[in-house]
């Protein structure tokens, strides 16, 4: 019988430690970045101590800057970032690493009286952080993982998304399952505990709200290929080609939309034309999934991301700070 591992616990923040939490959702490309720097700044010129959480499964990898849309260093000076450039893209990272290091910089921003705009398109984390996540409920089992990995790496996604579902139904409708890291870490969790539903939230010692960003389909489309085609002409090549020389491209981490596009025009395959229209293709499937995530989230406030929504997050967190 497999054995399932302890992680080391990682105790909730406490209302002392937990600062009011205003959560920006909303699938890629939606300007959820350009609000939250908007609000941070607006916030900080009224004294308000606001730093910002990245919720962004890829943006902890160093180097992984244009693919991931990582706020550039210069303006992370103005705002302090978390979240941001924590390890290599082949160190492993789990999402209870990924709460480890939130909880170790809320109880900062509380002692300032501030408050924590979390914002990013990995509903994981988001849910993690704003709903509690219990991760020492989650089973891991070192050679189950490994079997799947072998099995991915031999018959590739496909069987396994197929076992996903056999075994595990309601969790394979939650995850995204053209993502291979996804699939394998539910599939481990499936092997282990079948389709039970997930440990109960924790919950979140502070206030928090969530608001959400949305725009309608055929303006969505045209903010990915706007985009994508800045990437490329960005230098998104050019750091596809440096990720490459220093690490292997099967990683986890490198399956980022645009670094396969990116090889391709590297090798002589495809031409530019044609890799800005795969990512762009792939980038509005991945919203798409995005979408459905968000859409079984609760008590989102949905706005419309081609408006001007920074007064209506600044009356946001006033409400937070008030209800402290």
């Amino acid at each position: 019988m497999p054995i399932v591992r302890q992680c080391r616990a990682m105790p909730a923040p406490s209302a002392t430690t937990a600062p009011p939490l205003l959560v920006i959702a909303g699938a890629t490309a939606t300007g959820k970045t350009g609000l939250s720097l908007a609000l941070a700044r607006a916030l900080r010129g009224e004294g308000i101590a606001a730093e910002i959480i990245s919720a962004d499964s890829r943006q902890v990898f160093r180097g992984m800057d244009i693919a991931t849309a990582k706020v550039p260093v210069g303006e992370r000076g103005e705002v302090p970032h978390h979240g941001l450039d924590l390890v290599e893209p082949d160190q492993p990272f789990s999402v209870a690493d990924y709460l480890r290091h939130v909880r170790d910089a809320l109880p900062g921003i509380a002692a300032q009286g501030g408050v924590a705009i979390l914002v990013g398109g990995t509903g994981l984390y988001l849910r993690a952080v704003a709903r509690g996540l219990d991760t020492d409920a989650l089973p891991f089992d070192a050679e189950v993982r490994a079997a799947i990995e072998v099995g991915l790496l031999r018959d590739g996604l496909e069987p396994a998304v197929t076992r996903l579902r056999e075994l595990a139904p309601t969790l394979a409708s939650r995850i995204d399952l053209a993502n291979p890291r996804r699939v394998a870490r539910a599939l481990e969790i499936a092997e282990l505990r079948g389709d039970a539903p997930p440990p109960p939230p924790l919950g979140y010692a502070g206030p928090v709200r969530w608001l959400g960003l949305r725009l309608a389909p055929d303006v969505h489309r045209e903010w990915i290929a706007r985009r994508v085609r800045e990437h490329f002409d960005t230098g998104l090549v050019d750091e596809a080609r440096a990720l490459r020389e220093r690490f292997d491209s099967s990683l986890p981490a490198l399956s980022a939309i645009g670094y396969a596009e990116s090889w391709a025009l590297l090798d002589g395959v495809i031409n530019r034309d044609t890799a800005i229209q795969r990512d762009t293709q792939r980038t509005i499937a991945f919203a798409r999934r995005q979408a459905a995530w968000f859409r079984s989230e609760p008590d989102i406030d949905w706005f419309e991301a081609a408006e001007d929504n920074v007064a209506t997050a600044v009356a946001s967190v006033r409400d937070l700070l008030g209800a402290r």
